[in-house]
C-alpha cells in the first residue's frame, strides 16, 4: 500500500510539472482589448481615406438634378452613364490620355534602363568619385521639381523642345531618374558578389552573369522603382501645365484642370468626377496587379545595401 500511494505521488508530481513547463512555455496571448481597438482604428482610417474615393465614385454616377439637391445623397438614386460616356466620346481626353501613356512609358523605360545600369556600376565598381556621384545623386533628388520650372522650360525653348512630348520625358527624368538609380543601388549592393564570381568561374561572361544573376533577383527591386516611377510620371502636373500648350499635347491632369475652368463643363461636376476616375484606374489597375510584388520589393530595399 505504501508503495502504491508513493507510485501514485510521483505521477501526480510529475504530471504536474509537465503541465507547469507546457503551460509556461506556450506563448502569452495577447489581450483582446488591445487587438479589438486596433481592429476598430484601421476601419476608422479605412473610412476615413475611402470616403473621398467612394463620394468621386458615386458623384460620377448621379445625374444634374440630384447633385444640385440641397440634401446630399450618399447612394446614387438613378444611376446613369451619362458622364462617361461624354468622356470616352471627347476626342481631347482620347487624345490627352495617349500623351499620357506615351510620355509615362517613356519616362519609365528610359528611367529603368539608364538608372539600373547607373546603379549597376555604383554598386559592383569601384571608380574615382564614386562617392560624389552617390552624395550627388543624393541631393538632385532633394531638389524640388517645382524649383526646376521655369528653367527647365527656359533650356528647353532653346533646343525647340517646349511644347513636345519628348521636352516633358527629358523634364520627367530629372526626378524619377536619381529616385531609380538610388533605390536600385541598395537592391544590387544586397546581392553578394559570390554569386557573380561563382557565374563567372562556372564560364560565364559578364554579360551572362548580368542577365541570369543580377538581373533576375533585382526583379522585385525593378518592380517597385518603375510602379513608383509611373504614379510620379502620371500624376505630375506642375512640368506638364507650364511645357504643354497646345490642347493635343497636354496630359490628362492638365485636361481635369482645363475641364473644371470651362465655361460649359465648370458646373458639370459628374463630368469631372467621370474624368477623374477614369484618370486614376489604370494607377490603381497597375497596383493591384503588382501588389505582392511593390511589398517584396520595398521590404528588401530596405533591409538589404
Amino acid at each position: 500500500m505504501r508503495n502504491e500511494r508513493a507510485m501514485t505521488a510521483v505521477i501526480r508530481s510529475r504530471a504536474a510539472t509537465a503541465e507547469h513547463v507546457t503551460k509556461a512555455g506556450q506563448a502569452p496571448r495577447p489581450p483582446r482589448r488591445r487587438s479589438w481597438a486596433w481592429n476598430t482604428l484601421a476601419v476608422a482610417l479605412s473610412v476615413l481615406f475611402g470616403a473621398p474615393i467612394y463620394w468621386m465614385l458615386i458623384t460620377s454616377f448621379m445625374t444634374g438634378a440630384d447633385l444640385s439637391r440641397s440634401t446630399p445623397q450618399f447612394v446614387p438614386v438613378r444611376p446613369t452613364l451619362r458622364a462617361f460616356r461624354e468622356i470616352l466620346g471627347d476626342p481631347v481626353f482620347r487624345q490627352n490620355l495617349l500623351n499620357t501613356l506615351v510620355i509615362t512609358l517613356a519616362a519609365v523605360l528610359i528611367s529603368l534602363v539608364v538608372g539600373f545600369f547607373g546603379a549597376l556600376a555604383i554598386a559592383r565598381l569601384r571608380f574615382a568619385g564614386r562617392k560624389v556621384f552617390v552624395l550627388t545623386v543624393l541631393v538632385v533628388q532633394m531638389i524640388p521639381l517645382l524649383a526646376l520650372t521655369i528653367p527647365l522650360s527656359l533650356l528647353l525653348d532653346q533646343f525647340q523642345l517646349k511644347n513636345s512630348l519628348t521636352g516633358v520625358v527629358i523634364s520627367y527624368l530629372i526626378f524619377s531618374m536619381p529616385y531609380t538609380v538610388w533605390t536600385l543601388r541598395a537592391f544590387i549592393a544586397g546581392i553578394p558578389k559570390e554569386l557573380d564570381e561563382a557565374a563567372m568561374v562556372d564560364g560565364c561572361t559578364r554579360w551572362q552573369t548580368f542577365y541570369k544573376v543580377i538581373l533576375p533577383l533585382t526583379g522585385p527591386g525593378l518592380v517597385a522603382t518603375g510602379v513608383y516611377c509611373w504614379i510620379l510620371a502620371w500624376n505630375e502636373f506642375v512640368v506638364a501645365n507650364t511645357l504643354l500648350l497646345d490642347n493635343n499635347k497636354q496630359t490628362l491632369m492638365v485636361y481635369l484642370l482645363q475641364f473644371q475652368a470651362s465655361s460649359t463643363h465648370g458646373a458639370d461636376y459628374a463630368g469631372l468626377m467621370a474624368a477623374a476616375t477614369l484618370t486614376s484606374l489604370p494607377v490603381v489597375v497597375l497596383f493591384v496587379i503588382f501588389q505582392r510584388r511593390i511589398t517584396a520589393g520595398l521590404t528588401a530595399g530596405a533591409v538589404k545595401g
